[in-house]
């Protein structure tokens, strides 16, 4: 049914149905926004969002409405072992990793004997060592990862479709011109001389220039000025007046959709989800950064493990030498080709995980330089990273309570949740909307103006001397059943759920990563002590051996020989042990802060949104304090 007459024209007696009409458009509007999902109410869904976080929360208080932080202990007693402080201080300068560096560093001053240790590089050079700190990387690493700059674009590119989508709502300037000239043959009476044909001419031309904009409450409107100009001239009817004619017309239209499609919600849609994907986009790039510094600060614990092995391998490997020659000199004496032979092997196979842990360490500094994207150490240079930080733990005083909270706070997915829930929501109020009849206004006012010169056709516009009409129209559809409506509102009412359990999915994603990154603080916190004691213990044994073996000449045979070599291995595993320990417990640390999400603050980095009108290719979206102390291991 569609109504479009001239207001002034409309009377009852145009509308002889109208109450049976408006009775159906009643009952088919009723029919077509009825839910079975209405019985969720908003505050069910809410609720379930809270109950999600005060379970996990309620979980981690326990009874107490107090948080109870775990304290960890910096310091290894070492008193246990009853060992005396003098072989203690021995067992530092001889048989640690540590003593073993300032001993190669004293017998070679001139050169680096850790270069010289590693060897030459893939071009037959002598390898350049290059030690990093920790600070170092990471902050080269938020500059220039390609992970990160990728994600960049991300923001400012949703930056730019929120312009665009709000550029819906902006005035259009419209125009047009056209000319015309035209001679029309019309059929006339017959009898006249020229047999019955008269000759039309005309000359006209038109030209239209107007505004329109689309409104937030779904409608338009439209102001427009045409200005016409006609010349005709009849062989039969003579000649027009006024003629030539000009005219001036001002045209103001105006349509609103009053049921489907109309309100703020439904017509701001896509700008509010164009709003929210930014938002998201700066989530993820947030997310991106972070994971960006926790892999950079990963990587560096993996290549200072590397390094600690090279070091311990070719310590390994030294004390072995020595001990293998010492089986070949007593082969005049008591030393069977076999006891040499099992000697030679250990010592090559100390010679080959030496080799192993030294291409390790060269795939370590390669993948950090991945990491790092600088220019002055490419991927593809022979520069070998070595770090410049020890890997030590400190006191150390956190709570479940407070790390879930931090969690909950500051992961980037949290928010990202909270946005996909929004806009379910949005994209629900739409199709509720759409669920409506379509009832639509369409009204246009026209002020017309026509003489023989265009200044008084004006002036005819301007006084009102004519007015085409008022026009005021009404155009109605349903559909009957309405299913389509129906079934995209409930489509999106079950988005709207499924996004809420997403959003629960992910707080208890959240609060297992924690869990578990602290759980791994704790027991690898643990195993440095346990491991430190294996070492000076195993130090210790060896130790004892060594004295043992100068002050008796027992000391020099096969057996213990043999004896000294398994205790070179065993020392060897421990301090392999125990440097894994510490780096397992700063790689927790890294892991514990990602799941808070605390990584940026952690290493003092200033998150900055990029600007897509001044985004540049490898700009930083980031900036790192360096006057700051680097890496506070507390919980402050």
């Amino acid at each position: 049914m569609t109504i479009f007459q001239p207001l002034h024209r409309l009377s009852p007696r145009d509308f002889p149905f109208a109450p049976l009409g408006l009775g159906l458009v009643l009952s088919l509007c009723a029919s077509g926004c009825k839910s079975p999902f209405e019985r969720n109410s908003e505050q069910q869904l809410r609720n379930a969002m809270v109950h999600s976080v005060q379970r996990e929360i309620d979980a981690a208080r326990g009874d107490s409405d107090e948080s109870h932080p775990i304290e960890l202990s910096a310091t290894t007693d070492l008193t246990k072992l009853e060992i005396r402080d003098d072989h203690l201080q021995q067992i530092q300068e001889e048989f640690s990793t540590d003593g073993y560096v300032e001993q190669l560093q004293s017998q070679n001053l001139d050169n680096d004997p850790i270069a010289e240790l590693i060897g030459l590089d893939l071009l037959g050079r002598e390898t350049v060592l290059i030690p990093v700190s920790l600070q170092s990387v990471v902050q080269a690493s938020v500059k220039g990862n390609l992970d990160v700059e990728f994600a960049q674009y991300g923001p400012a590119i949703s930056q730019a479709s929120l312009v665009e989508a709000e550029a819906a709502f902006d005035w259009s300037l419209f125009g047009s011109v056209q000319g015309r000239d035209s001679i029309t043959p019309q059929t006339g009476a017959a009898g006249l001389g020229s047999g019955g044909v008269i000759r039309n001419e005309s000359d006209s031309a038109t030209s239209t220039l107007g505004l329109r904009r689309s409104l937030t409450t779904g409608g338009s409107l439209s102001m427009q000025h045409d200005i016409g100009y006609t010349n005709v001239e009849s062989s039969f009817f003579g000649t027009a007046s006024p003629n030539p004619s000009n005219a001036s017309n001002f045209v103001v239209g105006y349509d609103q959709p009053l049921l489907d499609g109309f309100g703020r919600s439904r017509v701001m849609s896509q700008v509010y989800l164009a709003r929210n994907a930014e938002r998201s986009a700066v989530s993820t790039l947030k997310g991106q950064l972070i994971a960006s510094a926790s892999d950079t600060e990963r990587a560096y614990w993996q290549l200072a493990f590397a390094y600690k092995q090279v070091i311990i391998r070719a310590k390994l490997l030294d004390r072995g030498i020595e001990v293998r020659d010492d089986i070949k000199a007593r082969r005049v004496q008591d030393a069977r080709q076999a006891q040499v032979a099992d000697a030679v092997a250990r010592v090559e196979r100390r010679r080959s995980d030496l080799l192993t842990a030294k291409t390790a360490l060269r795939n370590a500094s390669d993948n950090l330089k991945r990491l790092m994207n600088d220019d002055r150490m490419p991927v593809g240079s022979e520069i070998l990273l070595v770090p410049g930080d020890t890997s030590v733990a400190e006191t150390l005083s956190i709570s479940l309570l407070d790390a879930i909270d931090a969690g909950i706070s500051h992961r980037p997915e949290i928010e990202q949740s909270i946005l996909s829930i929004d806009d379910s929501t949005i994209r629900e109020n739409v199709a509720k909307n759409s669920r409506l009849p379509t009832l639509n206004l369409t009204a246009q006012a026209r002020f017309l103006g026509l003489d023989d010169s265009i200044g008084d056709s004006y002036d005819d516009s301007v006084s009102n001397r004519f007015v085409d009409d008022w026009l005021v129209g009404l155009t109605f559809e349903q559909p009957i059943g309405n299913r389509a409506g129906e079934a995209g509102f409930r489509k999106a009412r079950l988005s709207r759920m499924q996004s809420i359990v997403g959003y629960r999915r992910t707080v208890q994603g959240i609060v297992l990563d924690i869990k578990n990154a602290l759980n791994a603080v704790v027991t690898n916190h643990t195993l440095i002590s346990q491991t430190t004691l294996s070492r000076v213990a195993q130090g210790e044994a060896l130790r004892a051996l060594i004295v043992e073996k100068e002050l008796t000449n027992a000391g020099y045979s096969v057996e213990r020989l043999n004896l000294e070599l398994n205790q070179q291995e065993s020392l060897a595993n421990a301090e392999i042990s125990e440097a894994l320990a510490l780096i397992n417990y700063n790689t927790a640390m890294v892991d514990l802060y990602q799941a808070m999400g605390t990584t940026l603050d952690r290493n003092r980095i200033d998150f900055i949104v990029p600007d897509s009108n001044q985004l540049a290719p490898g700009e930083s979206v980031a900036e790192y304090d360096t006057d700051s102390d680097h890496l506070d291991q507390d919980n402050d």
